[in-house]
């Protein structure tokens, strides 16, 4: 399968984002989500989804719970197995955070769109898991500035391996 792509924020030390919230608001960033998850399906944990305004329009949400918790407007699973059964005839599938679900997912990932902020924030209680940089082919799409900060748009896209 490899149809899984993430999507995430960071900073320099793969820093995501503090109490349920990110850490860094970049309008360019926000535009460029909505650009490349629009018409897609989302997938999040339960937290990720209660920091939203509310469901993504024009995207199918999925909610990773352990919880039972009812969520209305969105597709609720439990465990990673469903969703990648759910999910595998659909050309292209976004993570979107949280923490653990960036890490659950992980292993499945084909590509990894990281906007990589120019800077560090020592107080984050939440990261993007360390990957192995050499097993994917990196390009920065775009370079960008909000606010005073610096950052690229990068894909990382894990690279075939010789059988």
């Amino acid at each position: 399968m490899n149809n899984i792509s993430m999507i995430a924020c960071v900073g320099e030390n793969l820093e995501l984002g503090k109490n349920n919230d990110l850490i860094w608001h970049l309008p360019n960033d926000l535009k460029y989500f909505k650009k490349t998850t629009l018409g897609k399906t989302v997938i999040m944990g339960r937290r990720t989804f209660e920091s939203l305004p509310g469901v993504l329009p024009k995207r199918r949400n999925i909610v990773l719970q352990s919880s039972n918790k009812n969520i209305s407007g969105v597709e609720i699973f439990h465990d990673i197995k469903s969703i990648l059964e759910a999910v595998q005839n659909e050309e292209e599938v976004f993570i979107i955070g949280g923490a653990s679900v960036y890490r659950q997912f992980l292993e499945y990932a084909s590509k990894l769109y990281l906007t990589e902020v120019k800077a560090s924030f020592p107080d984050a209680t939440v990261y993007f898991p360390e990957f192995n940089k050499e097993l994917y082919d990196k390009r920065i799409i775009d370079s960008n500035e909000d606010n005073g900060i610096e950052y690229d748009f990068a894909v990382y896209e894990k690279k075939l391996v010789k059988k």
